[in-house]
C-alpha cells in the first residue's frame, strides 16, 4: 500500500482479496502497510489489485515460504514472550532444565538461572524421547509446577507440546510453546498452534533443511500467528564426536531469509557440557537473538540429557561471556544497557 493509506483503501483491499477465495495477511510496518494474498498455487492478475485505490505496487514473493520471507515482511519481527521480547536488540536467555523432575529440582534450578541472568524458564513436561523406555515427562504434574515456578520468580515459561489435542492444556501453564525437532514436521499440531495465537518456539528438524524448517514455520505463520521464533539445535552429519553438528551457518542465513527472530540451542547442538559455552559464544556472535540451555543443578543424577546440561555456576559464567559478546557485537542482554 501507498504510504499513508487509509483504513478505507486498506479494508478494500483485503475484501476484494477474500472475494477471490484468497486469504488476506496483514502486515504494518513504520513505513509501509503490506497485504499477502495466500492461497493455492492459482496464477493471479497483478492488475485486479493495482487497479485498487491506494495500491503502490504488487510484488511476486518467489520464495515457497510466503509469509516467513523477507519479501514480505522487510522490518524484523518481534515476539512478545510473557514479559520480555525476542528479536530486538536485547539477547534472550532462556535456560532450565530438560525435564520437570521434581518440585524442588525445577525450583532449585528456576532460581539459580534467575539469579544468573536468565530471562525465561525452560522445562519439559512432555517428553518425545528416541526410546520408549526413557523418562517421557511428568505431564500435567510438570505443567503445574512450571506455573508455579513462573510465579514465584517472575520468569515466564517455555515448554514443549507434542500432540495438538495438548496445545489447549499446554498453553494454560506456559508463555511460549515449543515444538520439538522431531515434530517440525508434524502438521496437524502446526496447524494448531498457529490457531491457538501463542507464541511458539520451532526448532530445526535434526535432518531437515533450512527450507523445510521455513516451510514449516509458513504453517504456523498461514494461520495469522506471527508470534514465532526459530531455533537452529544442531543437525545430524556423518559426525560422531559430538551429538549433532552445530550449524552456525543457519544464523546469518535465516537472518537473511526471514524476518522472524532466531535463536540457538547449544545444548542439543552440541550434547556436551564441556561445549555449551562455547557454542553459546559463537551463536551470539553470529548473530542470534537468543539462547535456550539445559541447567540442572545435579546433572549427574538429571533424567534426561544429563551430559549436555549446564551446572548453575557454569551457567553464570556463560551468561557474563555472552553479556561480553553481545557488547562487542554492539548489542546487549535484554533488559541491560550495552
Amino acid at each position: 500500500m501507498r504510504a499513508g493509506a487509509s483504513p478505507e483503501s486498506i479494508d478494500a483491499v483485503l475484501k476484494r482479496v477474500e472475494e477471490l477465495g484468497f486469504r488476506a495477511h496483514l502486515s504494518r510496518g513504520e513505513e509501509r502497510t503490506i497485504v499477502g494474498v495466500i492461497g493455492d498455487e492459482r496464477p493471479i492478475d497483478p492488475e485486479q489489485f493495482e487497479s485498487l485505490d491506494s495500491v503502490e505496487r504488487v510484488v511476486r514473493i518467489l520464495q515457497p515460504y510466503k509469509l516467513a520471507s523477507r519479501d514480505f515482511r522487510r522490518e524484523r519481527t518481534i515476539v512478545n514472550f510473557g514479559n520480555i521480547q525476542i528479536g530486538g536488540p536485547g539477547i534472550v536467555i532462556i535456560a532450565g532444565p530438560c525435564s520437570v523432575e521434581s518440585r524442588s529440582q525445577l525450583l532449585e534450578t528456576a532460581h539459580a538461572v534467575k539469579e544468573a541472568g536468565a530471562h525465561a524458564l525452560r522445562g519439559g513436561a512432555f517428553k518425545p524421547r528416541s526410546s520408549p523406555y526413557s523418562f517421557q515427562g511428568l505431564g500435567l504434574e510438570g505443567l503445574e509446577l512450571l506455573a508455579e515456578a513462573s510465579e514465584i520468580t517472575g520468569l515466564p515459561v517455555i515448554t514443549e507440546v507434542v500432540s495438538p489435542t495438548d496445545v489447549p492444556t499446554v498453553g494454560k501453564y506456559s508463555a511460549m510453546f515449543q515444538i520439538g525437532t522431531r515434530n517440525m514436521a508434524n502438521y496437524a499440531l502446526l496447524h494448531e498452534v498457529g490457531r491457538s495465537g501463542r507464541p511458539a518456539m520451532l526448532k530445526r528438524g535434526m535432518s531437515s533443511t533450512i527450507q523445510e524448517l521455513l516451510m514449516a514455520a509458513e504453517y504456523i505463520l498461514s494461520n495469522r500467528n506471527y508470534d514465532l521464533v526459530l531455533c537452529e539445535r544442531g543437525i545430524r552429519t556423518f559426525e560422531t564426536a559430538t551429538r549433532f553438528t552445530m550449524d552456525i551457518n543457519a544464523v546469518p542465513l535465516l537472518n537473511e531469509l526471514t524476518h522472524l527472530p532466531v535463536v540457538v540451542d547449544p545444548s542439543h547442538a552440541t550434547g556436551k557440557a564441556s561445549l555449551v559455552a562455547a557454542g553459546s559464544r559463537a551463536a551470539i556472535a553470529a548473530g542470534a537473538d537468543g539462547l535456550i540451555v539445559e541447567v540442572h543443578p545435579h546433572p549427574e543424577r538429571a533424567l534426561s540429557d544429563g551430559a549436555q546440561s549446564l551446572r548453575p555456576e557454569q551457567f553464570a559464567s556463560l551468561v557474563r561471556e555472552c553479556r561480553d559478546i553481545a557488547r562487542a557485537m554492539g548489542r546487549g542482554l535484554y533488559g541491560a544497557v550495552s
